[in-house]
Formats: structure tokens, C-alpha cells, sequence
């Protein structure tokens, strides 16, 4: 009987393990809805990372795009607590007051991707987060620097200059130093939905696009008649941010916060490495395609530098952002 007892008694004590609340619960999310983004990745590693170093003390729940496809929905729920980690574009950031952030939307910003990494995981990054942390009020704490890979060219005939561009009505994301740049190039910078994209290439609404070879192979943007010559222009080594909100950061024991930022440096690496292979991949499987590519090599890289470089000074000057774009600089 006794031995009985002390079975059940054990028996008892694992399933009040088993089933005991966790103390942290986290909702994280992305609004990409392709589980073979280079985002979903991010988003399991951090889950996988998270759990594993905290024993189950925390759990994560993982929405991919199914708490919103807009990354605008994603911030606001993070601002509400509906949220704890989302992924997003810097952009939204200077609608609500903090316009240096748009020096990662500055063209030729970056060489390569390793230049890009030396600079978000060095003093350029750190600068960046106190001034997110100080000018959102502690609102948004940028946990890691995710890539989007580098930006291209496609459109109805390769790009070799910015002559080539001249009188091109090019889809551009909204950013005003993304636009200055285009339309330095002579090109017309012109604002579609994304989801509206294919259709807009296919019927001529618009010349051609701008974006990453995984993004215009998974919406097949290179297989429409305006998209199908990709010209490696490499003029955006975008840089994402996964974002928690500070002040939840900061009412988190010293133990939590080590496990957050374990599976944060986890799934930022992973994520990266994600998008660096699948950049190859990506290329292949247009060239696999028909689109017509036009090499780096063959690019006139110096003559949009020169366009770009006055809009990447002036931007500095206006917002008081000079250090910061001399550390760029200094570390190419």
C-alpha cells in the first residue's frame, strides 16, 4: 500500500508539472504568411529558443500574418498588448515621430551584407536603438536587426545607368529619400498596394518594381511582361526590425530578460542565414523562369552611388543624423 501511495504521489506531482501555468507568456508576429519566409524562421527559432533555455517557464505563441498581413496592423497590437514581438520595416517609425529612422531607407546606404551586419551589430545599431527607445518614450525596443535582403530592378528592359531609368514609372515603397533617389534616376516613382503589384506589371499600370529576388519570385512578379528583366542593382540592403515593447521589457526579472535575449540573438541569426541562402536560391529559380538577368558586375554602380550619396548627406544634416552616417561610412 505504501508503495502504492508514494507511485501515486509521484504520479500526482508530474502532472502538476506538466500542467503548471507558465509565468511569461509571449505572442510574437510577423505578417508574412508564407511559412517559407525567411521570417517564419526567425519567428520557430525564437519560440524553439525561448522555451528550451527558460524550462518551459515561458511559452510562445507564433502568429504568421494570421494577426494581421499589414505591418501597421502588427505595431499597433504590439502598442496594446495584443501583441510582445513583432516583426517590421522601420518606415512606420517616422508617421509617429522619429524620422531618423529612415536613414535605413537611404539608397547605397550599405556595400554588401557583411557591411550591413558590421553596422546594425556595432556602435551604428546601438545608436539607433537609444534613439528608437528615447524617442518613442521606451515604447519600441529593437531586439534584433533582421535582413529583407537587398533590393533589384525589374521591369520591361534592363538597367544598366540611371539613363535607363529615365521616364520609367517604377513602383517604389513610400519612403521620401526612396522616392528622391528614383526620381534623381529620371524615373517616376509610383505608389501600388503590393497584393496589387502582379497585376499592375501585367497590364503596364506601372514600368516595373523594385524589391528582393525571394519577394518577386514568390509573388512570380518576373514572370509578367514588365518584370521580367532583373537588373542586380543592389540599392537597398534592407534592414528590418524585431521589435518588443520596452517598458513590457523592462518589467521582466533579470532571469526573463536573459531568456528573451538568448532566443532574440537566436532567431536573429536565423533569420539572417535564412535570407542570405535563400537570396541564391531565389535567383536561380528566376533564371529557372525566363527572366533576363543583368549582373552586378555589369551595373554602373558609381553613377546611382553619386545620385544617391547628396540625398544620404542631406538627410543626415536635416536630422541631425551626420555620426551616425559617418559610422556607416567609416566601417564600408
Amino acid at each position: 500500500m505504501k508503495k502504492v501511495l508514494c507511485a501515486l504521489v509521484v504520479v500526482l506531482s508530474f502532472v502538476s508539472v506538466s500542467f503548471a501555468a507558465p509565468e511569461l507568456t509571449l505572442i510574437i508576429a510577423s505578417n508574412a504568411t508564407d511559412l517559407t519566409n525567411p521570417y517564419s524562421y526567425g519567428l520557430d527559432k525564437f519560440k524553439e529558443v525561448a522555451e528550451q533555455v527558460s524550462g518551459g517557464k515561458i511559452q510562445v505563441t507564433v502568429h504568421k500574418g494570421t494577426l494581421g498581413e499589414n505591418e501597421s496592423e502588427l505595431v499597433e497590437k504590439l502598442t496594446m498588448g495584443a501583441a510582445d514581438l513583432v516583426v517590421s520595416s522601420p518606415g512606420f517609425m517616422t508617421a509617429i515621430g522619429v524620422p531618423e529612422i529612415d536613414i535605413f531607407s537611404l539608397e547605397y546606404l550599405f556595400d554588401s551584407f557583411a557591411h550591413w551586419e558590421k553596422c546594425v551589430d556595432g556602435d551604428f545599431g546601438e545608436a539607433m536603438r537609444k534613439i528608437v527607445l528615447d524617442k518613442t518614450y521606451n515604447q519600441f525596443r529593437i531586439m534584433g536587426y533582421w535582413s529583407s535582403s537587398v533590393r533589384d530592378v525589374y521591369a520591361k528592359r534592363a538597367v544598366k545607368s540611371p539613363a535607363d531609368l529615365k521616364g520609367m514609372s517604377i513602383r517604389t515603397q513610400s519612403s521620401q529619400v526612396q522616392q528622391a533617389f528614383f526620381q534623381g534616376c529620371g524615373a517616376i516613382p509610383t505608389t501600388v498596394a503590393w497584393g496589387e503589384l502582379y497585376q499592375a506589371l501585367q497590364q503596364g499600370v506601372v514600368d516595373g518594381a523594385e524589391n528582393d529576388y525571394t519577394n518577386l519570385t514568390l509573388k512570380e512578379h518576373h514572370k509578367t511582361s514588365n518584370g521580367k528583366y532583373v537588373s542586380e542593382t543592389h540599392h537597398d540592403f534592407t534592414t528590418r526590425l524585431f521589435l518588443m515593447n520596452g517598458d513590457k521589457y523592462d518589467r521582466l526579472t533579470d532571469e526573463q530578460k536573459s531568456w528573451i535575449n538568448q532566443a532574440a540573438a537566436a532567431s536573429t541569426a536565423e533569420e539572417r542565414a535564412i535570407t542570405y541562402r535563400m537570396f541564391g536560391e531565389s535567383k536561380q529559380k528566376a533564371i529557372n523562369d525566363g527572366a533576363v538577368i543583368t549582373e552586378f558586375s555589369e551595373i554602373d554602380i558609381p553613377a546611382f552611388k553619386a545620385i544617391a550619396k547628396p540625398i544620404q548627406d542631406d538627410f543626415a544634416k536635416r536630422n541631425n543624423m551626420t555620426a551616425q552616417l559617418e559610422m556607416v561610412r567609416a566601417a564600408e
